[in-house]
């Protein structure tokens, strides 16, 4: 029978292994003890049976991390840890800052129409040299000025309501209220005044100005902000998903490092019983105790994996550095699904189109712009102001002592007669101009500022003022160029429009395309693993029959393995796919039962 190259080595090499058992000479050669420990030097293999040895005994591995209590174990869902990012993230927490900072901001605009209320009282003392020696006394004159100014937003205008209270000693203030000469001494003279001004822009500015323009850009910058915050808040949850089906397959993988290697250990029991019964030679110790250092290793990379995925998870769930949570040891309590049919690529665009933050933020960006066209436009006109004043005003006089007023005898039409016949008559017989005097100040203008207050609800006291200013810029060329700029960035923001969706576009067909190879990979995985599954079981048997070798048979445990670790990693990776989709297609927050409150916006 012609026996093929490798099967005659192994064939050499158990019948010297057979050979070298049959002797009762002794063996120097190297055995491993207790994994971890320093190899020691072996005994003699002699006749008698071999005790059993620490290897035999083995205590579990050690799957302790550093700075995790794994006494401290808590169970954790999916839904739970999204819930705790959106809670305690500090990347969400920045951008939920960002919006309330840009609520502020509009707040502070909005406070521009905030009526202001002035009150300016002064106190003036007016006197000259030499005053006193002429016998006058100095003047002193009080006012109290109040008014309520305001902006109004429709149409842009603005308004005063005033109230004016004047006490004054003046002398000439007094001689314009005198139609003639003052006999004896007058007190202080009282004005008080209430009235509205308002002025209105006719055109320029009438539809737009500056103020409004900046109300409604920081309404759509609010609006971008808070496309940012989702954004981030859907990339973070994204994070999470991720960091959460890293951690199942890192637990995963190392429970599959763990099985492997408790595998190894019955197999090292196995044999050490076969050769202390004299049916193996010891050097098939050496070969399991080779593998069992080697899978003992794979459980302590398994282990750091564990705490690298979970320490990641940590970081976009917990909030502070020196969190006792820090601490816990973490289980995953969700189980990768799989979806049977694949993704709808049509309908994931159109998901993408509609939900991209990035593509709502551009948008916003238009609406600013378009904003802006509409102001420069608005400046290009020429400013055209109504200005108007309504007014009651009041006058009294206080501390009357002679109330004698002397007029003129002749007035009107009487001394432009007067006048015409003194021209031709000579100097002798000139009629002279005389004086009729009259006794007694109306009663009405007595009093302080009471009297002065009731007066300005007097028929003959309203006042009333309409004008109208024009101003035409010539060339006006800061205006023209603002409104030449804003196209150009129209047209940049279109470009930009175009460029991101076509970015959109290719994230979507990737993430639909990941979607679709993971879920195939799943199945292709589960297959392999079956199939490894029944290889392990067929190749046991024949090594418990004595027709195979322990290196076949870690082969098959070692594919298993590795096809048990395909399986979880292909699921795992499903559900990544899938959390990438949804970012894709910004359908997290629909997919995973998220309402986000919109930030208050309120329109003109």
């Amino acid at each position: 029978m012609k026996i093929p190259g490798g099967k005659c080595a192994l064939l050499l090499v158990l019948a010297l292994a057979s050979f070298v058992s049959a002797q009762d000479s002794p063996v120097s050669e190297r055995t491993v003890g207790k994994v971890g420990f320093a190899p020691v030097d072996a005994k003699p293999v002699s006749s008698e049976p071999m005790k059993k040895t620490e290897t035999s005994t083995l205590e579990k591995p050690d799957l302790t991390r550093v700075g995790v209590q794994t006494s401290n174990t808590v169970p954790l869902g999916l839904d739970d840890a999204i819930r705790r990012a959106l809670q305690n993230n500090n990347l969400i927490e920045l951008t939920r800052d960002d919006v309330r900072f840009q609520e502020t901001q509009i707040r502070s605009l909005l406070g521009l129409y905030d009526p202001v209320f002035t009150v300016r009282p002064t106190f003036t003392k007016n006197s000259v040299t030499g005053q006193e020696e002429n016998g006058q006394s100095a003047t002193k004159d009080f006012v109290v000025s109040s008014d309520i100014t305001g902006l109004i937003r429709p149409g842009g205008g603005d308004y005063s309501v005033f109230f004016n209270n004047n006490r004054t000693e003046n002398s000439f203030s007094q001689a314009q209220v005198s139609s003639g000469s003052l006999n004896g001494g007058v007190g202080a003279l009282y004005f008080s005044s209430f009235g509205v001004r308002y002025n209105q822009p006719l055109f320029r500015n009438f539809k737009i100005d500056n103020s409004r323009r900046n109300i409604r850009i920081a309404r759509r910058r609010l609006e971008q902000t808070d496309a940012d915050f989702r954004r981030q808040a859907i990339d973070i949850i994204s994070q999470v998903q991720r960091s959460y089906w890293d951690l199942v397959f890192a637990l995963r993988d190392q429970q599959n490092r763990v099985a492997n290697l408790q595998l190894t250990q019955e197999n090292l029991r196995q044999v050490e019983a076969r050769i202390a019964a004299g049916a193996a030679a010891p050097l098939a110790r050496a070969e399991v105790a080779v593998e069992l250092a080697n899978r003992e290793a794979d459980v302590l990379v398994a282990t750091q994996q564990v705490s690298i995925a979970e320490n990641l998870l940590k970081q976009l769930v917990l909030r502070e550095a020196v969190s006792p949570e820090w601490s816990e040891s973490w289980t995953p309590t969700d189980k990768p699904t799989i979806a049977p049919l694949a993704i709808s690529l049509d309908a994931a665009v159109k998901d993408a189109m509609e939900n991209r933050f990035e593509l709502r933020r551009l948008k916003y960006a238009q609406d600013i712009n378009a904003i802006d066209i509409d102001y420069f436009r608005n400046q290009t006109k020429p400013q055209i102001d109504l200005s108007t004043t309504f007014s009651l005003d009041g006058l009294s006089r206080g501390n009357v002592t002679t109330d004698t007023i002397f007029i003129p005898q002749f007035q009107g039409n009487d001394e432009i007669l007067r006048l015409r016949l003194n021209s031709l008559l000579p100097p002798a017989q000139q009629i002279a101009q005389g004086t009729v005097p009259i006794s007694g100040t109306p009663s009405f203008l007595v009093g302080g500022f009471g009297r002065s207050l009731r007066n300005i609800f007097r028929s003959d006291a309203p006042n009333y003022s309409v004008g109208v200013t024009f101003s035409f810029p010539f060339h006006n060329r800061t205006a023209k160029a603002n409104l030449a700029g804003a196209e150009i960035i129209k047209n940049q923001l279109d470009t930009d429009i175009r460029r991101q969706e076509q970015v959109v576009i290719v994230e979507v067909r990737n993430a639909v395309q990941a979607v679709e190879t993971a879920r195939q990979r799943v199945l292709a995985a589960r297959r392999a693993r079956e199939n490894a599954e029944i290889q392990l079981e067929g190749e046991r048997k024949l090594y418990e029959s004595g027709r195979s070798t322990t290196f076949l048979l870690f082969q098959r445990e070692n594919s298993l393995t590795n096809a048990r670790n395909a399986e979880i990693r292909a699921e795992t990776d499903y559900s990544k796919a899938l959390s990438d989709l949804q970012r894709a297609t910004s359908t997290t927050f629909q997919a995973n039962n998220i309402v986000v409150a919109s930030p208050t916006n309120e329109e003109d």
